[in-house]
């Protein structure tokens, strides 16, 4: 009989350094979030491999000026680790840093974690039934001392590279001889000075239009180069009181309301994403264009090139406060001519060139190459190259044909556009657990299971997928997005909302594998689902509902007051 402690609890040391129950590629939010399911599920035999020095992810690598976070600071958090101290609606790069760094510390992660060691190669062994990761340890690191690579095995493999770790660089004709200097957004140099720089920003997304109203104040000159405008809508950030901090933490169910009230209004708007001609949809663009109209009055030369020929969620939908009024400054150009060239002195468009001391390039990541560059192996040696040649696909974007005893956090089809990726990350991780559980159950009995998805339930998932998605404003050919490859199939995004995703991953259903080994039986014919559960974070009841509520509450307590009152007069009464 099998115990149910049946788990490696040993933690990976020098003498089975190379070995190991599970490896983890990442130790960004959705590393660590597998990593504590793992030590919550009494598994400490893993480890975490990390290319860069420190941890954080997207959220270490992405420095520029202005980086924060267009989700609500409440919502982007992990449900079991809400922060009531948040200083902001919509935090900055440096305090969300500082909130995974507090997560780490508290659950002891960095003892499980190998800096400065990239992955280059991840191979499935048929016979062994155990994956060999290839690693590479920084040249410059004091590891790379003892070896600068070697191989790790495990009995189960998890990217948690995520979609937004590779910086995507622009192919345009000249740029290796431009002389000045060129800062990718992803890879800022904060050792560079722009004050009294003249400035050309390549992209104008998410990410370029916090750069923007942030350095336009220092530099000398700043031009904006636009391919497509966007939606921008009002982001009414605020700094967050100290007694509203202290309430938060005091009294956990007001954060706990607030959180869930966030998620209703994101959840909300993937109704204007799902109907082009909905209420929402409306909204968004109503909002737009009076925000637009109102932080720049009178300048309709300038409504022509910033208002989009394309419906709302198309591309990410820019919420800031300070967008539009930067391009008021005397400083400021927007240009919407197609760049031709880069010089060796600046960028050349129409014929005319603008001389630049440095090109900023906003050109987000290498989004639709999942994994890239890491090589990976499945059954029979098998490339993903050759598995994704039609493009990246998953088995609700987690598990990928012909490779076994696998798992992805936020991987093909799982991106948003309307609510916080964390929501689908600890959906995603809780699914993964119960793989992970019976692959290592089964090796404590000195046995093997392999767990591969059923390549017909992939392609019938994914197929009904792109049905969906293909009526939604992601599939419009009116504009080119991070989140569709270049003939317009969309590889990133989920079609529904976080609350449809979360239901079908509240449980997992054995018949979409394919079972080899010890316990397959058991878990195909008798089993045949494991409930996982999922973190319902949505209200229980609808706005209204939750207002009449609220009011009645009050007003029963205002009632119980006055009558504690006429009691305590009373007494006083009697024993006088």
């Amino acid at each position: 009989m099998v115990s149910d402690k049946c788990y490696p609890q040993k933690e990976v040391g020098n003498n089975n350094y190379t070995e190991a129950a599970v490896v983890i590629i990442g130790a960004g939010i959705s590393g660590m979030c597998t990593a504590i399911s793992l030590l919550n599920n009494n598994i400490h035999n893993f480890v975490i491999l990390e290319k860069s020095g420190g941890l954080g992810g997207t959220w270490r690598d992405n420095k520029y000026p202005g980086c924060c976070c267009d989700i609500n600071s409440h919502l982007y958090s992990y449900s079991f680790e809400q922060n009531p101290s948040w200083t902001r609606l919509y935090p900055g790069q440096e305090e969300i840093l500082r909130y995974l760094h507090t997560v780490a510390e508290k659950y002891q992660l960095f003892r499980f974690i190998r800096f400065n060691s990239a992955v280059e190669e991840a191979r499935w062994d048929d016979k062994t039934r155990k994956w060999r990761t290839a690693i590479k340890v920084a040249g410059e690191s004091k590891d790379a001392e003892f070896t600068d690579q070697y191989t790790l095995t495990s009995d189960f493999l998890v990217s948690a590279v995520g979609q937004l770790n590779s910086p995507a660089y622009p192919s345009i004709p000249g740029i290796e001889g431009f002389q000045g200097k060129i800062i990718h957004s992803a890879r800022w140099d904060w050792t560079y000075d722009l004050k009294g720089k003249r400035v050309g920003i390549i992209g104008n997304g998410a990410t370029a239009a916090q750069i923007i109203p942030v350095i336009a104040p220092d530099v000398a000159q700043l031009t904006v180069f636009q391919r497509t405008p966007n939606w921008v809508v009002p982001r009414l950030d605020t700094a967050i009181p100290k007694p509203i901090r202290a309430l938060f933490q005091y009294f956990p169910p007001s954060l706990w309301k607030l959180r869930s009230w966030m998620m209703d209004l994101r959840e909300d708007f993937h109704g204007a994403i799902a109907d082009q001609d909905s209420k929402y949809a409306t909204h968004a663009r109503t909002a737009s264009l009076e925000l637009m109209k109102k932080q720049l009055p009178n300048r309709p030369e300038l409504w022509e090139k910033l208002v989009p020929d394309y419906p709302v969620g198309c591309k990410r939908v820019i919420i800031s406060d300070d967008y539009f009024p930067t391009f008021l400054r005397d400083n400021v150009t927007l240009e919407t001519s197609p760049i031709t060239q880069i010089t060796k002195n600046g960028i050349k468009v129409d014929g005319a060139e603008h001389e630049f001391d440095v090109i900023v390039l906003a050109t987000g990541f290498r989004t639709v190459e999942f994994m890239h560059p890491i090589q990976v192996y499945g059954i029979n040696g098998r490339a993903l190259s050759d598995i994704w040649s039609d493009g990246a696909c998953a088995l609700y974007g987690i598990t990928v044909e012909s490779l076994p005893n696998f798992g992805m956090l936020y991987g093909p089809n799982t991106n948003l556009g309307h609510n916080s990726i964390i929501l689908m990350i600890e959906a995603q991780t809780k699914y993964i657990q119960a793989m992970i559980n019976a692959v290592l159950k089964a090796r404590q009995v000195g046995g093997s299971l392999a767990i591969l998805p059923d390549p017909k339930r992939v392609d019938t998932f994914n197929d009904e997928l792109q049905s969906t998605l293909e009526t939604t404003s992601f599939a419009h050919p009116s504009c080119r997005s991070w989140y569709k490859r270049a003939d317009g199939k969309v590889t990133n995004n989920w079609s529904g909302t976080v609350v449809q995703y979360q239901k079908i991953l509240s449980r997992v259903n054995w018949a979409d594998f394919i079972l080899d080994g010890y316990g397959a039986q058991q878990l195909r014919v008798r089993q045949k689902k494991t409930y996982v559960g999922r973190v319902r974070e949505e209200s229980l009841f609808t706005y209204r509902t939750w207002l009449v509520t609220m009011i009645g509450l009050l007003g029963t307590w205002g009632l119980l007051a006055r009558r504690g009152s006429l009691v305590l007069v009373k007494l006083r009464a009697l024993i006088s």
